[in-house]
């Protein structure tokens, strides 16, 4: 008999956790799971790819931080449903979601928990500890995040650590390197670092441009690609205007082109303060790109210091630079990190891996 399964998620836009679960929810095997999923806020880019793959999804336009008539809506849609596993994703998911599952008698429940969250003040954790007695199962992508939350009284023996899943590098995305230059406006022979996330105060995207204002001083082929948008750009373009003169900046916005300008560059840069497990990391890894990275959970699970690449103090903008000038120097350094990173990868973070492991988990929650 097909388990019935719906997945809750604030919004589809283009975001770690919301890739995740349309990886997921697009993959688990037809004959054992019927999918749904219900975006609690607004749909957004992915939703696509859950029509392509046949996906029924359902958008409930919550509106307010406490909006009684969206939690009316999603008790509906639970409902409706009829799911013998509700998986929520998210605070606001996983309390809204947990919430209307328990009002409708859900046999099982499942919540994400896909950061290490130190913006949560007193009662959100409140609200955590409250829903996890009545959780069957907490899933993260590490032991960063588990380890924070059962800090903040959360039972040890509730969470499940699934990492994340990265589809691996097609050969038919890619570009060739003259034509991404002459595609992005830059000179012949231009080296190549990228940022990509979402552009918000998590990700300390003023470090990366103090790093590139540090290296542009003895490089000036070197140019910095910013990829993705999000609330904080036009701050970060005034920054960026003020704090550096000599036009090897560039902020590119959200592009769907990612997959095939990863092979091309020297490194990845995240200087994140705090990190679930980053798909930016995953994916740069996937392309082969050797990956400096701040110091701190989330990114010790993937980052191998001098055999995938460099992990840096939080903050430490020298850092960033020191270690991808020697990369740039040393191109052999660079070519054995960088395959050292795709395997790394292969091995270990498949989307088949992170698929079959929440079906083992479903199966078992469900009995069989």
């Amino acid at each position: 008999m097909l388990k019935r399964l719906l997945h809750v998620i604030p919004t589809l836009d283009q975001g770690g956790a919301e890739k995740q679960l349309v990886l997921l929810a697009s993959r688990l095997p037809r004959d054992e799971f019927d999918v749904r999923v219900c975006a609690l806020t607004r749909g957004g880019p992915l939703e696509d790819v859950l029509h392509d793959a046949g996906i029924p999804l359902t958008v409930i336009g919550k509106s307010w931080k406490l909006d009684p008539v969206a939690y009316h809506r999603l008790k509906q849609e639970v409902r409706s449903a009829r799911a013998d596993i509700v998986h929520t994703w998210l605070f606001a998911a996983n309390s809204y979601g947990r919430q209307a599952a328990l009002a409708c008698k859900t046999p099982h429940l499942v919540a994400g928990e896909r950061c290490a969250d130190p913006w949560k003040v007193t009662y959100e954790f409140m609200i955590d500890r409250h829903l996890t007695r009545r959780t069957d199962a907490i899933v993260v992508p590490g032991g960063g995040v588990r380890d924070f939350y059962v800090r903040h009284g959360l039972p040890a023996e509730k969470f499940h650590v699934i990492p994340n899943g990265v589809a691996a590098a097609s050969g038919d995305r890619q570009v060739s390197r003259e034509n991404l230059l002459d595609g992005l406006k830059l000179p012949a022979g231009s080296r190549l670092v990228a940022a990509v996330g979402r552009l918000w105060r998590q990700k300390r995207v003023k470090d990366v441009i103090w790093a590139m204002e540090l290296l542009s001083a003895v490089r000036k082929d070197v140019h910095l690609l910013i990829i993705g948008d999000g609330p904080e750009r036009w701050r970060l373009e005034r920054y960026c205007d003020r704090v550096h003169q000599d036009g090897q900046i560039h902020f590119l916005g959200h592009r769907d082109d990612v997959p095939s300008i990863l092979p091309h560059l020297e490194c990845l840069w995240l200087a994140s303060s705090y990190e679930g497990m980053p798909n930016s990391i995953l994916e740069a890894m996937s392309g082969g790109a050797p990956v400096i990275a701040t110091d701190i959970p989330g990114n010790r699970d993937l980052v191998i210091p001098r055999e995938t690449g460099y992990l840096v103090p939080v903050g430490d903008r020298a850092g960033f630079a020191r270690h991808t000038l020697s990369l740039l120097e040393d191109p052999q350094l660079a070519h054995r990190l960088g395959d050292a990173a795709r395997t790394r990868v292969r091995e270990h973070f498949s989307v088949q891996t992170m698929v079959d492991r929440h079906a083992a988990l479903y199966r078992q929650l469900a009995g069989d």
